[in-house]
Order: C-alpha cells, then structure tokens, then sequence
C-alpha cells in the first residue's frame, strides 16, 4: 500500500490536455527511436579531431584508431584539408564462436575542412602513432590578406 496516495482536494492542479500525449512521444521516443538513431549513427566511422594555429602553423591531431597507416589519405588544396581513412573488417571467424555485440564501424571515414590560410604543401609533416594522426601544416608564405573597403 506504500504506492497509494490520498487525494487532496485542496491541492490545485492545472489542466493540460496536451499532457498525456506528450508522455506517450517520450516513451515512444525513448523504447523505439532512440535505439534506431543511435544504430544508424554508429554505421560509418568518424574521424574525430582538433585543429589549432601555432604561429605560422596549422597543427591537426585526428583520432582514427584501429588504422593501419597505409589505408590513411591526406590531401591539401590550396587551404581545403581531406582526411580519409578505411577500417578494414577483421574477418577470422572461429569455429564455435557467435557474436554478441558488435560496437566498432568499419567502411571509409572521411573529413574535409578550410584553414582560413593556404598551406604550403611541400613542407607538411605528417605522423601517425597509436591512432591519433598528427599533421604539422605551415602557412604559405607571402599570401597576406587584404580587406576591402565596400563602397
């Protein structure tokens, strides 16, 4: 009996007929939806990362563990970066074994993005070392900026 509680007359609560719909949408949400979202975003790896400006230099620190360094692609045009990387599927499968869960991604992961500067291509440093690769990008010299005055 510890559930049941005594109805309060003097207690005034406010009618919201929108109420119940609403609980229904969470739970909804919450048993079916959420589940179906967080598979679909797991499919494909990402490529998680930090880029920061060191003086005349872009420095970027990319997370793609599990890589071997031979399937990781760095292209730079200009000041437009490309990572892209592909997670290979291990594919020894043991007599007797079954899966329970699987929580990596395997397929191609890619990132492009801009530098505010262009990047002089000849003198980038590229390092990979326990899943996080690193590129050291130094500013092209001589392209300085100029503003324009709107008339």
């Amino acid at each position: 009996m510890n559930g049941i509680t005594r109805y309060k007359p003097s207690e005034i609560s406010r009618l919201d007929p929108f109420f119940d719909f609403d609980d229904m949408f969470e739970r909804l949400n919450k048993s079916m939806m959420r589940p179906l979202f967080r598979e679909a975003m797991e499919i494909e790896p990402q490529i998680k990362m930090d880029v920061k400006e060191a003086g005349d230099n872009y420095l970027v620190h990319a997370d793609i563990p599990g890589v071997n360094k031979d399937d990781i692609h760095v292209t730079v045009d200009g000041n437009r970066v490309s990572i892209t990387a592909e997670v290979k599927q291990e594919k020894e499968a043991k007599e007797g074994e079954r899966v329970i869960r699987r929580e990596r991604s395997y397929g191609m992961a890619s990132r492009t993005f801009t530098l505010a500067d262009e990047v002089d291509q000849e003198r980038i440093q590229a390092k990979y070392n326990n899943g996080v690769l690193e590129l050291t990008m130094p500013k092209k010299p001589g392209v300085a900026k100029k503003e324009i005055k709107i008339s």
